[in-house]
């Protein structure tokens, strides 16, 4: 599976951290093409998240380089997850805007009708970021709200933030260890 990671700039990059750490747990993962936009970078740095980039199977890519081949359909990618995904580029890809790597990227996952996951990250929301996400959402998006679950009791932050990071690898279809309701 070749999986495409975008980071952009709003509040919430341990979710990518976490994202790329357990994808790459699975042998399914052959490839992660991670993509930081310029804002991306400055909100990790603000928060203190690194993420390790030293597996040969990831491939940092800049967000302004629009002959990266995650920018073709023909590259053959699985998915991609914008986590976290800000308002600006749920715009840009609600309106098939494709001004950046990040966004053509997802332009070329809708159009492939491949899967593309949206880690949104603002509250409260507006009826245009509403209208944004109905449109990605039929479109064949999926908006995956960063709304953890407390119904595993997270003992940690970092806990409470797997329980959004595991239903991303879950849409994925990557088999990984997660909590099931019911089970304790």
């Amino acid at each position: 599976m070749k999986i495409i990671v975008a980071v952009t700039g709003a509040s919430g990059s341990v979710y990518a951290k976490q994202l790329v750490e357990n994808i790459l747990k699975s042998s399914e993962v052959q490839e992660v093409a991670l993509v930081v936009s310029r804002c991306g970078g400055e909100v990790m740095k603000y928060e203190d998240i690194e993420i390790i980039t030293e597996d040969s199977r990831i491939v940092v890519l800049n967000n302004n380089d629009m002959f990266s081949p995650i920018a073709s359909g023909s590259a053959g990618y699985d998915a991609m997850v914008v986590t976290p995904c800000s308002m600006g580029t749920l715009s840009r890809i609600a309106m098939g805007t494709s001004s950046d790597l990040i966004s053509r990227a997802a332009d070329v996952m809708l159009k492939e009708r491949r899967r593309l996951i949206l880690v949104t990250r603002e509250t409260p929301l507006s009826l245009i970021h509403l209208r944004n996400m109905l449109s990605v959402t039929e479109s064949g998006g999926v908006i995956l709200p960063a709304s953890p679950s407390f119904y595993s009791h997270p003992k940690s932050l970092e806990e409470l933030c797997m329980t959004v990071t595991e239903r991303v690898i879950q849409l994925l279809g990557i088999d990984a260890t997660h909590f099931k309701w019911g089970q304790s």
